[in-house]
């Protein structure tokens, strides 16, 4: 300053002036190139495409994608504190007299943050349900074509009377008792199709091996596993038909048994002791915990097979989740959705009736994990992306520069100076930044 009371510095300022980018463009001039003319007023604007998509304004390649719309609310954030940040440093807080130079401002930042060298991670926390998943009717057995469903009292519309049934949230495992007709006991067996014909001496088959399969499993020998249904077959039947108080035919009927996945849990008993073998007896489910969600289709992008999720139950306790199954985007809501805890629906509902939604099924291994929550509505946050090894800052450093991009404030050993920098992405009240200069342990101003 000179004794008329002129700026000394004014010839260097005239003849640096800015110069003006396209929106979402980053200067790349120096600190000492980034002075205004005196008396200019800095610029307030907020390069909106760049927060729009950070991806564009110095991401990583390959990373932009749709933004969605749950996450407007942190880029508004991310506006709010960016514009708040450029009337500071206009007012001279964060730069004296809000131009880019080093050492103009009088006094230091309000307020300091490090830049942490981290892993950043985009998420979205949905709605879920907690339960055992899609209930299956079980259905007395119709009588065969052949008309031997109801031989020996083992099925059919005249197969005899119920005499005994499982209670609501029993287990059933490979060849316990699913129900008893006339006090004959119909086993669970273990496959990926019923019964469907009477297997003798002679058949051929899928289902013979399967059944010979579950024979072994029980404890039965002397038979081959294979997919003929031979003598020594017909002998381990006979005694597996003793232990469960039914004819001793060598053969095996429709109905005689009733083949599920894996074990069972009982979610609902119809028929009632006493009453005509007919109609639907039970339903049941997995033995497992799942957690159901109803996802609107515009958030399809979360989730592929495998992909992991934290499930926060209604304690705040948390358990970690794995996509296990993702059906078809339908824009009504099945009386049976997966994740209920009964028979009922237990998937979380996220829009309306007439939204679009997608049912996605997330397994829990933890299930000590879950406690003893049979039924809950939960929180399921998706990680939608991950950055590792990046360097952040808070968002509120971010400065606006005239003409587009952003600048920190970074502290010196003299002062401050502005140092432009290339957002990344946005996560956590935090934002990925690279630029010259910019590294882990630098010390960057903040409002307070």
């Amino acid at each position: 300053m000179t004794a008329d009371g002129t700026d000394e510095m004014a010839p260097d300022r005239q003849s640096g002036a800015l110069e003006r980018h396209t929106s979402g463009q980053v200067s790349t001039k120096t600190s000492k190139d980034l002075d205004t003319p005196a008396g200019e007023e800095p610029a307030k604007e907020v390069d909106t495409a760049a927060q729009e998509d950070p991806a564009k304004d110095g991401g990583q390649p390959g990373s932009a994608r749709r933004r969605r719309p749950l996450r407007t609310a942190l880029i508004v954030l991310a506006a709010t504190a960016v514009a708040a940040a450029a009337g500071i440093a206009a007012t001279g807080t964060l730069g004296g007299d809000g131009t880019d130079s080093a050492n103009t401002a009088p006094t230091g930042p309000p307020a300091t943050a490090e830049v942490e060298r981290t892993t950043l991670t985009d998420s979205e926390t949905v709605d879920g349900n907690l339960g055992y998943g899609d209930a299956q009717t079980v259905q007395a057995p119709a009588s065969s074509a052949d008309g031997t469903a109801g031989k020996g009292g083992a099925s059919g519309g005249d197969g005899g009377i119920v005499t005994w049934l499982p209670e609501e949230g029993e287990v059933v495992k490979r060849g316990d008792t699913v129900y008893r007709v006339d006090e004959r006991k119909v086993p669970l067996l273990y496959g990926s199709f019923p019964l469907y014909r009477t297997l003798e001496p002679g058949s051929e088959g899928a289902d013979v091996k399967m059944l010979e399969k579950n024979l072994r499993a029980l404890g039965y020998t002397g038979f081959t596993v294979d997919d003929t249904y031979d003598s020594a077959t017909a002998e381990a039947v006979r005694d597996w038909q003793d232990s469960l108080n039914r004819e001793e035919t060598g053969e095996v009927r429709p109905g005689e048994a009733l083949v599920a996945p894996e074990a069972r849990r009982v979610a609902n008993v119809t028929a009632t002791p006493g009453a005509a073998l007919s109609g639907n007896l039970l339903s049941w489910t997995g033995t497992e915990r799942i957690v159901g969600i109803d996802l609107d289709v515009q958030f399809e992008d979360l989730v592929d097979k495998g992909t992991e999720a934290t499930v926060r139950l209604p304690d705040d306790t948390t358990v970690t989740a794995e996509v296990t199954d993702i059906g078809t985007p339908s824009t009504s809501k099945g009386e049976d959705s997966s994740g209920s805890g009964e028979s009922d629906s237990g998937s979380g509902g996220s829009g309306g009736d007439d939204d679009p939604t997608l049912p996605v099924e997330l397994t829990v291994k933890d299930q000590k994990g879950l406690g003893r929550y049979q039924a809950a509505a939960v929180e399921v946050t998706l990680k939608a992306e991950t950055r590792k090894d990046v360097l952040v800052v808070p968002v509120n450093a971010l400065v606006a520069r005239k003409g587009g991009g952003y600048a920190v404030e970074v502290v010196t050993a003299d002062g401050t100076e502005l140092r432009p920098v290339k957002p990344g992405m946005f996560a956590d009240s935090k934002v990925q930044i690279s630029g010259t200069g910019i590294k882990e342990g630098t010390v960057v101003g903040v409002p307070k």
